[in-house]
């Protein structure tokens, strides 16, 4: 887990900084593309942000994670009460809860019911990652939908005041301009920082996602090693006896 950990870890921090680079060198239309609609972009950029930093958290809270439960394999912790910070938590109160009991190894049916615990918790992380994707994509719709309402609002008035035989016909046609193309801007800008911006926080959030299904993998299989498997399990018995039917109908 731990060289997985930091393969996704240098991927987002890479991938970060060569998105910060390439705004700070093409910082002056950026800004130009920000100001046809400062507020809505304004808030499609802080979102990014906000995600950015939230992945970035997700996958710096394994590490805790994961110091507890090596050292739980290894039978290295310090107390009872030495428990993981957030998501392995409910696991390490039940798997000492057994080892007072004097029990060393767990049920298979045991093993399933920890692994959907972890496997929830995890959804839910990811869930805020997703719905932050989400939001971008639905703020650049957004304004896109706002921009178009401004371009046809702005061609009606400009259809209805013109008199193309007035002499200052020019002019005003040049004004009633201004109000179609601020539209078009904040059409297209919305969608450019709205979509970027859910591109951006995917990518990082699939990092941290990789990177929890290597702690659920080596958890998963720590844990397999201490199932103790009984011959009058349930399952077990099934699993035997649809082995003898089909060993019995090729006759083996």
């Amino acid at each position: 887990m731990v060289s997985q950990f930091h393969k996704n870890l240098n991927r987002m921090a890479l991938f970060t900084a060569l998105i910060g680079i390439g705004a700070v060198t093409v910082r002056h239309n950026l800004l130009a593309f920000a100001i046809t609609n400062i507020y809505m972009n304004g808030m499609i950029i802080g979102v990014t942000l906000f995600g950015i930093l939230l992945c970035f958290v997700h996958i710096f809270a394994l590490l805790p994670e994961h110091s507890w439960m090596r050292r739980y394999f290894r039978n290295r912790l310090r107390s009872g009460s030495d428990y993981p910070p957030v998501v392995l938590r409910p696991i390490a109160i039940m798997l000492n809860q057994t080892k007072a009991l004097g029990q060393t190894s767990i049920s298979p049916a045991t093993l399933n019911n920890f692994l959907e615990i972890i496997l929830s918790r995890f959804e839910d992380q990811r869930e805020s990652v997703r719905y932050i994707t989400g939001i971008l994509i639905s703020l650049g719709l957004l304004g896109t939908f706002w921009g178009l309402l401004h371009i046809t609002g702005g061609f009606a008035d400009l259809l209805t005041n013109i008199r193309f035989e007035d002499e200052t016909s020019v002019e005003l046609l040049r004004e009633g301009l201004s109000g179609p193309l601020a539209g078009i801007g904040t059409a297209f800008s919305t969608s450019f920082f709205g979509l970027g911006g859910s591109l951006i926080v995917g990518f990082l959030g699939l990092q941290a996602q990789l990177a929890q299904n290597a702690l659920f993998r080596e958890l998963e299989e720590g844990l397999a090693a201490r199932v103790r498997i009984s011959p009058d399990d349930a399952a077990l018995k099934n699993a035997i006896e649809r082995l003898e039917i089909a060993l019995s109908k090729r006759g083996i």
